[in-house]
């Protein structure tokens, strides 16, 4: 039920020693036979209120949109984008409550982005008339997402939710793509080149969260939250981008040869999880080495039961995967130069208990 986050905020409000909290971390990494660096732990919920608490806010924040939509259509994401804000004060600031808070994250950022749409439905054929170009278009988008990116920021700033960084960062992507696209103002029915534009911000995020995570190599502070958000923002921009440049998104059957491309790429992915210790990459490509899978099994004459052998070769190879998880880490990360493994989350063989700082 306790979190490192609200262990740390023991330690700084003289609740807890930093002896005694180090004691604590090295009790339970006993008990679990692992650290919390190899656990991946994040806050999501506290108790059922926490569950309550969302569906209420849901309810309301539905409502309240509702409302506003009757009005203007910009208002639906206005009212929805303050409820939210209003809403944070008490369960975010107050009550600390974690799902609740990561619902009102996104439903502000959410409300922030709807309200511009909302004003573009109702005035943009006055504004930029019947027919506007696709450059327009796009160019418009990245500036709605710009404008998102900084309400994240100053939402960061007052609530430090961990999820916004990752919201912000999703955003300022978004950006980034859309007004590359409204500068070269190529149509790519295909979309081969939105999809590069889109692995290459994903690895931006994906580097970006990789500096969070060096500041927390053992995973005790909010920074490994935010670390853990961004890389789950990560992984889909750099899969599917990957699986849709090699065909694989693009029609109903694949050959031999690229599905075993696809289970290598995967291969690939697992060992680079194991090294920066987050399994974002392995369940964002899931589905596609499930497709692979399946047609290899199919080219080899198993068609009747395709999918259940897929099943269960993926199923076992993940849960024993996660079994030993931290043996596979620590080889993984044995190969790695000396330089390179102390920049990566600590691994269960070098940690060693030190008081909180």
């Amino acid at each position: 039920m306790y979190s490192e986050t609200d262990l740390q905020a023991a330690v700084d409000a003289k609740v807890l020693t930093p002896e005694a909290a180090a004691a604590f971390r090295s009790h339970i990494a006993s008990v679990r036979a692992a650290p919390a660096a190899d656990e991946e732990s994040f806050r999501l919920i506290t108790g059922f209120n926490d569950i309550f608490v969302s569906i209420a806010a849901v309810i309301l924040l539905v409502a309240v949109g509702w409302i506003g939509e009757s009005i203007h259509p910009a208002l639906a994401g206005a009212f929805v984008a303050g409820s939210a804000w209003f809403l944070a004060e008490y369960f975010t600031r107050k009550r600390r409550m974690a799902l609740p808070s990561i619902v009102l994250v996104l439903a502000f950022s959410a409300g922030v982005c709807a309200t511009m749409i909302g004003f573009l439905f109702k005035h943009g054929e006055a504004i930029f008339g019947n027919h506007p170009n696709e450059s327009t278009v796009t160019a418009v988008a990245g500036a709605i997402a710009l404008v998102t990116a900084a309400a994240t920021w100053f939402h960061w700033k007052r609530f430090m939710v961990p999820i916004t960084v990752a919201a912000g960062t999703a955003a300022l992507a978004a950006t980034a793509v859309a007004l590359v696209l409204a500068a070269v103002g190529v149509e790519s029915p295909d979309q081969t080149l939105p999809m590069i534009l889109v692995l290459i911000a994903g690895l931006g995020v994906f580097t970006l969260a990789m500096w969070w995570d060096r500041s927390d190599r053992i995973r005790q502070t909010r920074r490994s939250d935010v670390a853990f958000w961004l890389h789950l923002l990560a992984a889909p921009m750099i899969v599917h981008p990957i699986f849709h440049l090699l065909g694989v998104t693009q029609g109903d059957n694949i050959g031999s040869g690229a599905a075993l491309l696809v289970v290598a790429i995967y291969i690939g992915f697992g060992l680079i999880a194991l090294a920066i210790d987050r399994r974002a990459l392995l369940v964002s490509a899931l589905a596609y080495v499930l497709f692979a899978m399946t047609q290899l099994f199919r080219e080899f004459g198993a068609v009747e039961l395709n999918v259940a052998l897929t099943a269960f070769v993926i199923g076992s190879a993940l849960l024993l995967l996660s079994a030993f998880w931290q043996n596979a880490r620590a080889a993984v990360v044995g190969f790695l130069p000396d330089n390179l493994a102390n920049q990566l989350p600590a691994t269960i063989r070098s940690i060693s208990p030190q008081p909180a700082s």
